[in-house]
Formats: C-alpha cells, sequence, structure tokens
C-alpha cells in the first residue's frame, strides 16, 4: 500500500459522501457491512486490477474496453497506445466509468474525470512508474514507458464486498 494517511482521509471522505448521495436502492445493497473503508479499499486493490473503462464518443455513446490498472494513491491509473479511441475520448471528453469486477465477492466502481498522467510530482508519477516495473518487469521501460497514462479523478465510488463463499 502506498498510500498516505492524507490519500486515505481524502478517500474515506470520498467513499462517505459517495454513499450519502447514492439513490435509495444503492444504499439498500451497500449496507455498511458490505463496503469497505479507505484502508481495506487499498488493501485489496494491490497488483494489477483489470478494469471496465467507459468513454463515450462524440454524439454521446458509451463504448467499454479493459484496461490494466493499478490503484495509487487513492486512484486508479492505467494505460493504453496513445493512438487508442479511448484515449482520443478521454482527451476530449475526460468524464469516465470505471468497474472492477473480479468476481461476486468485491466490486469497485468509480465515475469521475481521467487526465492524462505527466509528470505531477504531486499525484506521484514517478511512484507509478516504480508499480509498472515492479509488476512488469524491467522490460517494461522498453515497451510501456511510452505508452500514454491516466489516473481518474473520482466525484464517485462505490465499493461492495462479500466474503466469498457468501456470493
Amino acid at each position: 500500500m502506498r498510500e498516505t494517511k492524507q490519500d486515505l482521509v481524502t478517500l474515506q471522505a470520498l467513499l462517505d459522501r459517495s454513499y450519502d448521495d447514492a439513490g435509495q436502492h444503492l444504499r439498500d445493497v451497500l449496507t455498511a457491512d458490505r463496503r469497505l473503508t479507505a484502508q481495506e479499499v487499498c488493501a485489496q486493490l494491490t497488483g494489477m486490477n483489470l478494469l471496465t473503462l467507459a468513454t463515450s464518443t462524440a454524439d454521446g455513446r458509451p463504448l467499454c474496453g479493459a484496461v490494466d490498472a493499478f490503484f495509487y494513491r487513492g486512484s486508479y491509473w492505467f494505460g493504453s497506445s496513445p493512438h487508442a479511441v479511448r484515449m482520443k475520448h478521454i482527451a476530449q471528453r475526460p468524464h469516465v466509468s470505471a468497474v472492477y469486477l473480479p468476481g461476486e465477492h468485491l466490486s469497485v466502481t468509480v465515475h469521475g474525470r481521467a487526465f492524462p498522467a505527466v509528470d505531477q510530482p504531486q499525484r506521484g508519477l514517478a511512484g507509478f512508474r516504480e508499480i509498472c516495473v515492479e509488476y512488469y518487469g524491467e522490460e517494461w521501460l522498453e515497451w510501456g514507458d511510452d505508452a500514454a497514462y491516466a489516473y481518474i479523478e473520482a466525484d464517485r465510488m462505490f465499493t461492495f464486498s462479500l466474503p466469498e463463499n457468501q456470493g
């Protein structure tokens, strides 16, 4: 876990605000015993998470696709080809939704805006690069370093968790 104390405070505030602003049906499903705390989110979302990322076309049609993502400093970070349609969509319309759903036992949904992960020391791009090297190996510096990377600044984040044997 690479989150700072302030990252955890900010993430917990986002989780609480998201739940408080949710519709009644979602609040009925996401009972207190099924929601994760910020600390639990960070503990669960280690390594690479395969996200389904939704962007939108100029005429408002949604497009979903899978991206390798890492939960880092309280946000999802992901990469793609700089020529990918999704990256063009994000450049023009940054609002995205993403879901991590490894099974019935866990779901993490974020809605927000994606921003290019250019050299922003306050966001920790250097730390994100370290994570990529740790996960993919030193070879990533040859093939992955030239990809386009972005992070999601979430406006809403919802979590759902059940013990795997209760799914």
